[in-house]
């Protein structure tokens, strides 16, 4: 059979502009590409058999993402809270680990399956970000890392974390679940720390169905992680290490050629309803955007705005407000992970240690981002939060 090439991303053209939707809007929808483009490539999995265990299509996928995203090894996982549990895992990860109360709660639950004990340590006021002022005083005897997460696509400050992870002979993992393609000054936001695991979930800017991976800093750690995501298995009788079944599949890894080749485009699209927003929104009181740093290449994945006084309504009646008009928003992250029954008796999880999380969880919505979402749809949700 001749095999059909997959070409290298590039700049999608400009599409028509999105129809009104005049059902409900949601928080976001997953990027389908036309069937047509990705039938060939399942008719190649049809032919050849192959439907997981490392395939071609997972293979080239590697490949592509490497050269899409500037970043040396990449290994791909089935979903991304595997690929965290396997990375902690790959680092020999033990103790205690500093993390944020402010993320998606896999963050944290990738600690607990590890047996591992999260230390909240309290978010920067601007970023959303852990707080690099706040970690030493966190850092006991049995600290062995740090893990931080890209909130938004907003990236940490890398050279103070790598600056205290150094001092204190600390392991550095992002949870960079956020942050495909997400570049600072000198590259990918992903090159830095020890560790960085994507999502490629359908929620999440570019996806597989369901996916993750772990952007590797050289062949050998890559080679350990894909010994762990195989259930430690080096060869037919080999086992090395007690590892879990984390491997992508093969129609993720088709999906995620196809999404690749559209995804320049997309974020475009995303990057234009970012700036409808701004524009839409400056001037409202009590309204506060969350700013974007202007030496990064954003990815565009969420517009999260804080309701603050003077605004007229608390962030929850703005949240019912949007809902009775049909647009349903999301309180991402609300509550605070170490708000959570497992987390919460920790000494580190109590509202007083944690006041800026605290204070951002009760004031955060946000909006509904996506490439097919209409310019008329974001003028009539920003009309609903204008209360005109």
């Amino acid at each position: 059979m001749t095999t059909l090439s997959v070409p290298r991303p590039v700049r999608a053209k400009s599409k028509p502009t999105p129809a009104p939707n005049f059902g409900p809007i949601h928080v976001t929808q997953p990027h389908l590409p036309p069937l047509a483009e990705l039938l060939p490539l399942l008719l190649e999995i049809w032919d050849s058999k192959v439907l997981t265990n490392g395939g071609p299509f997972h293979a080239r996928l590697e490949r592509s993402l490497c050269d899409h995203l500037g970043v040396n090894q990449i290994a791909l996982f089935a979903n991304a809270t595997i690929a965290l549990l396997t990375a902690l895992q790959a680092l020999r990860v033990t103790g205690e680990v500093i993390t944020t109360p402010y993320s998606f709660v896999a963050t944290a639950h990738s600690l607990l399956w590890n047996g591992i004990k999260p230390v909240f340590v309290d978010i920067d006021p601007v970023t959303l970000n852990l707080d690099p002022s706040r970690i030493e005083a966190a850092i006991t005897p049995q600290t062995t890392a740090i893990l931080a997460v890209h909130c938004y696509g907003n990236p940490c400050d890398v050279s103070r974390l790598e600056r205290i992870a150094d001092a204190y002979n600390l392991r550095l993992i992002y949870d960079a679940a956020h942050a495909f393609g997400v570049r600072d000054s000198r590259g990918s936001i992903l090159r830095h720390g020890d560790l960085s695991v994507l999502s490629f979930h359908a929620t999440k800017v570019f996806n597989t169905f369901e996916g993750g991976a772990i952007v590797c800093p050289d062949a050998r750690t890559k080679a350990r992680i894909d010994h762990l995501k195989n259930f430690g298995f080096v060869d037919e009788v080999t086992v090395v290490a007690p590892g879990i079944n984390g491997k992508m599949n093969e129609f993720q890894a088709a999906l995620g050629l196809v999404q690749l080749r559209e995804i320049d485009g997309l974020i475009e699209q995303r990057r234009a309803i970012d700036a409808q927003y701004r524009r839409g929104l400056t001037g409202v009181r009590g309204i506060r955007c969350v700013p974007r740093d202007d030496d990064t290449i954003a990815n565009f994945g969420y517009f999260p705005v804080l309701v603050e006084a003077p605004y007229p309504l608390a962030r929850d009646d703005l949240y019912e407000r949007l809902k009775r008009h049909g647009v349903h928003v999301l309180r991402y992250f609300h509550p605070l992970i170490s708000q959570f029954p497992m987390y919460r008796d920790l000494p580190s999880a109590r509202p007083e240690n944690l006041p800026i999380a605290t204070r951002t969880a009760q004031q955060v919505i946000c909006l509904p981002i996506y490439p097919h979402l209409a310019p008329a749809d974001v003028d009539r949700i920003v009309s609903i939060v204008r209360g005109t």
